[in-house]
């Protein structure tokens, strides 16, 4: 025990874990009674874990873990982790509400992919993630379960849509945690609790959760860990083609079990910065980011200032095109019932009231500037190994607050437009990583974005990794919620 009398079982990393349990230094059981007890201690102070399963059931499959293991069955390196799902991915036996009073009682009959092969692996699936209501906005709060507060003050939001699985994982509730990311959703909540976040090429982790299988491919699911080593490792169980995802990609996700370890001299790293001002930014930002330079110089990468041939107002036209009918289409039926419409928030009402005005040439010139888009930063990857963005465009902010309405006097327009700093890398469909970037004098902290080339995951994941070893954010500074 430590000095706050957390056990080191939930201090150690997810592999580190891992190693000891297949190693049966340590029992499944033992695991799963240490992390029970910790959640129960710390989740009432972020409200990061909802829908918790009853300790006798799970305590009740870690003693089968055990027999496994000593039957010399081992599932995986998640045999026997405690593990909690994003509520908006599909949960078998276990209610999935999206964050909806509309779906506060219903309880999927299977599993999603992910979940299937997160099973499969040998986790145990102790409850759910907080989200915001059907994952629209980066501020994780709704009316089933509240708001879920940054690991680093409790006043503060964890940022969202992921921000359960992000602020379960700074207060070492969970070993490693999955999440989705349509806009930032994987980045931006790992930005505000000092964690690493992984959006994966389109289509690395297969996904049929949605009713569409060809034109959604703007959100998908992906890894979060306090280590880049656990979330490749996660990655390496989630990835991988499934014939019921038709675009997913037929690359096994053995390869993201690979060290990591790479030599990086002579990089040359694009600093995208705020887009020559296109970008407002809270003061602090950008300059936190800038410090980092630092540590990639470090290891031999050189980072200059870049711009893509691209007008960034172009970008946001077609991400509030592209999102509006997305979301019309997934919630038009809902919209249509007015009981049930009232039930939605109004971030909901507003996205599907704009996107049923869209004309199907209105989407087409929207994906054809997507498709611009990708051109152009396919020609900065020319001359640039890696892109880099600040994750967020302000700090965590006050968690009874929905969102942002304006940054340094700029005002923001809707309820998502301050994080357009995550669109680029969305729009692009290329592989992101969010790494810490440290904290500002309040003691909050900011992530940097490394954007990297067409379906070059595991590279990025290399850069982040060497980066992590440079920075040590994480080590340096755990959540001060611990010491309570």
């Amino acid at each position: 025990m430590n000095s706050n009398n957390i056990s080191e079982l939930v201090l150690l990393q997810a592999h580190a874990l891992a190693d000891r349990i297949r190693l049966r230094q340590v029992s499944c059981r033992e695991v799963m009674q240490t992390y029970l007890a910790h959640i129960e201690r710390f989740n009432p102070l972020v409200n990061a874990l909802i829908s918790l399963q009853s300790p006798e059931h799970l305590l009740a499959q870690a003693n089968e873990r055990d027999a496994e293991l000593a039957r010399g069955e081992y599932r995986g390196w998640m045999h026997g982790l405690p593990h909690a799902i994003k509520d908006l991915s599909l949960t078998q036996g276990i209610r999935t509400t999206l964050g909806s009073p509309l779906y506060k009682d219903f309880v999927p009959d299977r599993d999603g992919i992910m979940v299937e092969r997160i099973k499969a692996a040998g986790a145990i699936i102790i409850g759910k993630t907080n989200t915001p209501e059907f994952g629209l906005g980066s501020q994780s709060y709704n009316p089933l379960f509240g708001a879920t507060a940054c690991a680093y003050d409790s006043s503060k939001t964890a940022g969202g849509s992921s921000g359960g699985a992000a602020a379960a994982l700074a207060m070492h509730m969970v070993p490693v945690a999955d999440g989705s990311d349509m806009m930032g959703s994987l980045r931006n909540p790992a930005a505000f609790n000092n964690i690493f976040g992984f959006r994966p090429s389109q289509g690395r982790v297969p996904f049929d959760d949605s009713a569409d299988l060809f034109f959604d491919q703007l959100g998908y699911e992906g890894p979060m860990a306090r280590s880049v080593k656990d979330a490749a490792l996660l990655l390496s169980v989630q990835a991988g083609g499934d014939a019921r995802a038709p675009l997913s990609i037929a690359e096994s996700g053995e390869a993201f079990a690979a060290p990591l370890e790479r030599d990086f001299k002579g990089s040359r790293l694009g600093w995208l910065g705020d887009f020559n001002g296109y970008l407002p930014m809270e003061n602090g930002v950008l300059s936190l980011c800038e410090k980092t330079f630092a540590d990639f110089e470090s290891f031999g990468c050189h980072v200059e200032s870049a711009q893509p041939d691209f007008a960034p107002e172009r970008l946001w036209s077609s991400w509030r095109t592209l999102r509006h009918w997305m979301v019309a289409g997934s919630l038009g039926a809902t919209y249509a019932d007015p009981q049930k419409r009232a039930l939605l928030k109004p971030e909901a009402i507003w996205e599907v009231e704009n996107g049923l005005k869209l004309s199907a040439s209105e989407v087409f010139a929207a994906s054809v500037m997507r498709s611009d888009w990708y051109r152009a930063i396919s020609r900065l990857f020319e001359k640039y190994d890696y892109l880099l963005l600040p994750s967020a465009q302000v700090f965590p902010f006050d968690k009874t607050q929905p969102w942002p309405t304006s940054i340094e006097g700029v005002a923001m327009d809707t309820y998502h437009r301050w994080m357009e700093v995550v669109i680029p890398g969305t729009l692009s469909g290329c592989p992101v990583a969010n790494v810490q970037a440290g904290f500002n004098s309040d003691g909050l902290p900011m992530g940097l974005q490394i954007i990297g080339k067409h379906q070059a995951d595991f590279a990025v994941l290399q850069l982040a990794h060497a980066y992590e070893q440079a920075s040590r954010w994480f080590q340096r500074c755990p959540s001060p919620l611990l010491s309570r």
